[in-house]
Order: C-alpha cells, then sequence, then structure tokens
C-alpha cells in the first residue's frame, strides 16, 4: 500500500511541475490570441 501511495505522489508531483510550463504557455497563447484581436479591432475601427 505504501508503495503505491509513493509512486502516486511521485507521478503527481510529475505531472505537476509539468503542468507549469503547459500553463505558462498556455498563457503566452492567450495573450497573444488577444493582441491579435486587439490590432484587428484597430484595424476595423480605422
Amino acid at each position: 500500500m505504501r508503495k503505491a501511495i509513493m509512486t502516486a505522489t511521485v507521478v503527481a508531483m510529475a505531472v505537476l511541475v509539468t503542468a507549469c510550463n503547459t500553463v505558462q504557455g498556455a498563457g503566452e497563447d492567450v495573450s497573444s490570441a488577444g493582441k491579435a484581436v486587439s490590432n484587428t479591432a484597430k484595424d476595423a475601427k480605422n
């Protein structure tokens, strides 16, 4: 039972470390998309 808990803990920690990079990349993608929408709106206004 302890071995299963330790394995689950290690796997969860590995997923969390990987998710940090993924969330950062997703945040950059959302920011980029927001800038594109903003630029398109400015172009449409002119």
